[in-house]
């Protein structure tokens, strides 16, 4: 869905006034400007006082400015193609690494200004419940799922990653029971696999969450609970740094929830490396 309609949808299913109505035209004409601007850039576009779009940006279903300005830009940039991304970022740069760097710590500054903390405790309470926990990404974005598996077994938790698609997530998506839970990650574009995934376990009773840059997508509306992430990077891929920081996130959640058992799981899962040898250990 383009971002004209995806605005188009929101406007028509609430009441605005004229001075919205302008607000909610700049959004649909200008995303590019409406993915960056602030709330003053936006209002004086407009032609409005910044209470206003404040004011349309809760009409329309976000907690605030700061938030829609989030999901309009990961939508804006999911339109494109990987190639458009890097014109969009204008690569020839001097230093991409400390742009990479500083893009990163805008995102995390974003990522603390529009967080869902109880979404996030959601999801490790949902973990924390679960039988069997099954993380699905794909390609890099399997990344964040690979840390909170790797460190959510290490507690002694009963957790998976899944980044094998085709009929392997099939059969692993088939034995999935109510009181198991699915995590998704998903970010820029969305893999049929993942929905059609995410779709079976949910009819399934299974608990689901995702963590994704766009809260009002498919995918978000079939999860329970739903993390969104800013995912902007300097080039051709997104960043998966707030990502990463809403996994830690959720993990010291686990450890949290976890108490006495956690600290035990970890106890017998750091004896057998010492057994096996896996570690260069200092004495």
């Amino acid at each position: 869905m383009s971002v004209q309609r995806w605005i188009a949808d929101l406007a028509a299913a609430t009441t605005t006034g004229p001075a919205a109505t302008r607000v909610v035209d700049v959004l649909a004409t200008q995303p590019h400007l409406a993915s960056y601007a602030s709330t003053a850039e936006l209002a004086s576009r407009a032609g409005v006082n910044v209470a206003t779009v404040v004011r349309t940006a809760r009409q329309l279903g976000f907690s605030g400015w700061p938030a829609l300005r989030l999901e309009v830009r990961s939508r804006y940039l999911a339109s494109l193609s990987a190639r458009q991304v890097y014109a969009e970022h204008d690569a020839a740069v001097a230093t991409p690494a400390i742009d990479a760097i500083r893009r990163d710590i805008e995102n995390l500054e974003t990522l603390a200004a529009t967080i869902d903390v109880e979404a996030l405790q959601a999801v490790a309470a949902t973990i924390d419940a679960a039988s069997k926990t099954v993380v699905v990404g794909s390609g890099t974005f399997a990344a964040p799922g690979l840390q909170l598996v790797h460190i959510g077994t290490t507690m002694g938790r009963e957790m998976q990653l899944e980044r094998h698609f085709g009929t392997h997530l099939a059969n692993t998506v088939a034995r999935m029971r109510p009181e198991d839970c699915l995590v998704t990650f998903s970010l820029w574009w969305l893999p049929r696999q993942v929905l059609e995934a995410t779709e079976i376990a949910n009819e399934r009773g299974v608990s689901t969450c995702v963590v994704t840059d766009r809260r009002m997508s498919p995918l978000s509306e079939l999860a329970d609970h739903v993390v969104v992430v800013p995912s902007e990077g300097v080039s051709s891929f997104p960043s998966l740094t707030p990502a990463m920081a809403v996994v830690h996130g959720i993990l010291a959640e686990l450890t949290r929830l976890g108490g006495e058992d956690a600290r035990q799981g970890v106890e017998r899962t750091e004896a057998v490396w010492a057994r096996m040898g896996l570690f260069d250990l200092p004495d």
